[in-house]
């Protein structure tokens, strides 16, 4: 779908008195350069053994239950094998799970994408007390999704439908994120997942055992022993032959580096928020707001403010896929980019103000275009999200850039893109690493389950992969024609989701005679018939998508 749209302390969460007192997830040093162990027998080219990295019964690990992770492992069960789910939150639903709980506020300064969203917290540690205090624990161990109150489906239902379950007959065309949650939670259980996820279970680390043949998973599980008011922390490491990532899109938020940013945010901390801890639009009444970003997340929070705040400033850089101003309510009004916060002209040193509800934050907002904005009470930042895959940190770099990874990176120092897959899915370098949900701008509960189900049939050896050197070949080519970047995922172009999906199929079913299995699906004609008045909508929406036959111009 195109989606609606950290653990560091802040004002309301207290430090909590863990036993156990280690740095700082911050503080934790990541190597620039940590060994990578690849499949040597897929890199040589021997097609016995290369062949014998998959089949039924093989262990899996699923990283993630939300509708990426869910579809990945109903699928992989279906065909046989082995799975273990880890979920670090307490259910299944991923960003459409909702909890009136925000995140903790990031770092409001450059973080690397190999940090993450999630706090460290030690292996053995005991945490006395439930109650208020154990919530601020479980939010630092499992930061809440982005689900806000309002949140609904912004693409029809017919176009999100899976292959594992229809939707409740009846649903209307857009849902509540309650509905959506309720879906993919049917989905998991007339599937069995409940049986194989473990819940409450953060993945800490992923990397190939010592002789490479197969990957090893610490986890960090938050235990809550019964009858007792106590809560541990343990770490198991586990072995499997294959992974799955389906960790989502939308958990380390991007902060943008914008002059004098940091210095409002230090001095007004509730004040200045990330769209991912926006919940609902009541504390912005009769006030005036800045939202930072015209993408969808910030659009739907211009629309909830429109019948509450007393004005909304919408701050655009036209990017791209910025939604048109028309869509705004009266009250809203698309402005210029932000150049930098400027600060009160008199401030009394070691003395931080204090603000009534009713008062605006002092100082005033400067636009590239010399705008200047005054009187603003609350700033949203809908700036999007980072890639980020914590628990892969040999496969980040922090100092490479998006232009110029090696064929070794999955993530760049910008987190903008994920690198080196095949056909967005599969690790080139070694493809018993698979990524599911990396697509942008589709219907993402069908789409995800199209990639599931080649997935499954490629780790059950039900299909082939091409050599590394025709993945590398085609995955090269495709660079050539898309760029490197965040638009390197998108299929917001009419008519490449169903060519994506067509190619997934065809590829697939190349081989279902000689392995057996049923064939994989393509798009039905209801939905080919949906996605054409979805993208007739959209091409009004996003006019450069419009021109030269559909194709973004730069």
């Amino acid at each position: 779908m195109f989606a609606a749209t950290a653990g560091f302390p802040h004002a309301y969460v207290p430090h909590l008195p863990l036993k156990t007192d280690r740095p700082t997830h911050l503080e934790r040093q990541i190597p620039q350069a940590m060994p990578l162990i690849v499949d040597t027998d897929f890199q040589s080219g021997s097609t016995s053994n290369a062949e014998s990295r998959f089949g039924e019964h093989k262990s899996v690990a699923v990283i993630g239950s939300g509708i990426s992770g869910v579809c990945a492992a109903a699928h992989l069960l279906k065909y046989g094998l082995s799975v273990t789910v880890f979920e670090r939150s307490n259910g299944a639903g991923g960003v459409w799970k909702f909890d009136e709980r925000p995140p903790e506020d990031p770092p409001y300064i450059y973080r690397p994408p190999s940090i993450g969203d999630q706090q460290h917290i030690p292996p053995g540690a005991v945490f006395d007390g439930w109650d208020a205090k154990f919530s601020n624990l479980e939010v630092r161990f499992a930061p809440p999704s982005p689900c806000y109150v309002g949140l609904k489906t912004n693409v029809p239902t017919p176009l999100m439908g899976t292959t594992l379950g229809n939707w409740p007959e009846g649903s209307p065309a857009s849902v509540s994120h309650s509905a959506a949650l309720q879906y993919i939670r049917s989905l998991a259980k007339r599937s069995g997942l409940d049986a194989v996820t473990e819940f409450h279970t953060r993945v800490e680390d992923v990397r190939k055992t010592s002789d490479g043949s197969k990957w090893r998973i610490t986890t960090l599980a938050l235990e809550i022993e019964d009858g007792i008011p106590s809560v541990q922390f343990t770490e198991k490491v586990r072995d499997f032959d294959l992974v799955v990532v389906a960790s989502g899109h939308y958990n380390m938020p991007r902060i943008p580096q914008i002059e004098g940013l940091k210095g409002w945010k230090d001095s007004f901390p509730d004040r200045v928020i990330h769209s991912k801890r926006y919940r609902n639009p009541e504390k912005y009444r009769n006030q005036n707001v800045l939202v930072i970003g015209a993408g969808v997340s910030a659009t739907d929070v211009c629309k909830e403010l429109g019948e509450v705040s007393h004005k909304t400033y919408q701050s655009t850089r036209n990017g791209r896929f910025d939604l048109p101003a028309s869509v705004l309510p009266p009250n809203a009004v698309r402005v210029a980019s932000v150049e930098k916060f400027v600060p009160p002209e008199a401030k009394i040193e070691g003395e931080e103000p204090t603000l009534g509800n009713n008062q605006p934050i002092p100082g005033f907002v400067v636009l590239t275009d010399g705008t200047i904005l005054q009187d603003i009470h609350q700033i949203v930042l809908a700036t999007g999200y980072i890639v980020s895959y914590p628990f892969l940190p040999q496969l980040h770099s922090d100092t490479a850039v998006d232009a110029d990874p090696d064929d070794e990176l999955v993530v760049t120092s910008d987190g903008i893109m994920t690198h080196n897959l095949h056909k967005d899915i599969f690790y080139i370098n070694d493809p018993t690493l698979a990524f599911i949900g990396v697509p942008y701008h589709v219907a993402t509960f069908s789409l995800f389950d199209f990639q599931a189900q080649a997935l499954a049939r490629v780790f059950a050896g039900r299909a082939k992969l091409p050599t590394q050197e025709d993945m590398r070949r085609e995955y090269e080519k495709r660079v050539e024609e898309k760029g490197r970047g965040r638009f390197f995922h998108s299929l917001v172009t009419p008519g490449h989701e169903i060519a994506y999906v067509r190619d997934l199929a065809e590829w697939v079913n190349g081989y279902v005679k000689e392995t057996g299995g049923e064939p994989m699906p393509v798009h039905s004609e209801e939905f080919l018939k949906e996605y054409d008045v979805l993208k007739s909508r959209l091409r009004g929406l996003y006019p450069e998508i419009a021109k030269n036959d559909g194709e973004l111009q730069e």
